[in-house]
């Protein structure tokens, strides 16, 4: 809604547009009064997203934290072949890479194959969990712009049932119709907008997460073969 008022204070400073004197409060409860009951559709997604985004940034923050702490930990032990010692490490901390060695671990005496099977099947898990609530956000993102849109066309059958009934076209009749029809079109690209930018950056986190295991589990495999083999890593 920020943004809309920000667009709304454009708009009013085009040549013959009148600037009320109006704070950023009054601005935003004009803008909300004014989309007519597609405010409520349309502020419902605004709050669900702000809520997610939240979540999601401090969710991702905290787990992004123990990742870092544990990988560092573990990588460690396994350049000593500390294996028993790792797997308690990962047993007492609750982050998906934790999870994805201490599968990969608990397996290391059934050869490599089952070491890398497990850690496949543990690391789709810790995905889906990692990307919990983005499915909220691309549906945001798709879901927004419409309720917009659909809010552009009612207002436009508001103007032109305006037009019928009067029998004459005058500015004042269809300017009520057309109000919503672009403020609505406006909320919806403006709840659409951050939302998408928050899901791309919540993507690139998870991303350079998993890279992150990927790199630690690498290196479990190699000193859990190396072990197997009667090799020094």
């Amino acid at each position: 809604m920020v943004g809309l008022t920000q667009l709304y204070g454009l708009l009013l400073q085009i040549p013959g547009v009148d600037s009320p004197d109006l704070t950023i409060g009054e601005q935003l409860f004009f803008i909300w009064d004014e989309m007519g009951f597609m405010r409520y559709p349309l502020g419902a997604c605004l709050a669900l997203g702000i809520l997610v985004i939240i979540w999601k940034f401090f969710d991702l923050l905290a787990k992004s934290s123990k990742t870092k702490k544990i990988l560092s930990e573990v990588n460690g032990l396994l350049a000593e072949q500390r294996i028993d010692e790792a797997l308690t490490l990962c047993q007492e901390s609750d982050s998906p890479a934790a999870n994805i060695l201490q599968a990969g671990l608990e397996r290391r005496n059934e050869g490599t194959d089952r070491v890398m099977k497990a850690i496949e099947n543990q690391g789709l898990l810790e995905l889906t969990k990692l990307e919990k609530g983005l499915v909220i956000l691309a549906t945001l993102m798709n879901v927004a712009p419409l309720l917009g849109f659909l809010g552009t066309v009612i207002g436009m059958i508001i103007a032109f049932q305006a037009i019928e009934v009067a029998g004459e076209v005058e500015a004042t009749l269809v300017a009520g119709g057309i109000k919503v029809a672009l403020l609505t079109t406006a909320a919806g690209l403006a709840i659409a907008i951050p939302v998408s930018i928050a899901h791309n950056y919540f993507v690139s986190r998870i991303d350079a997460l998993v890279i992150d295991m990927e790199e630690s589990a690498q290196k479990m495999i190699d000193t859990l073969h190396a072990m197997e083999g009667g090799r020094v890593v």
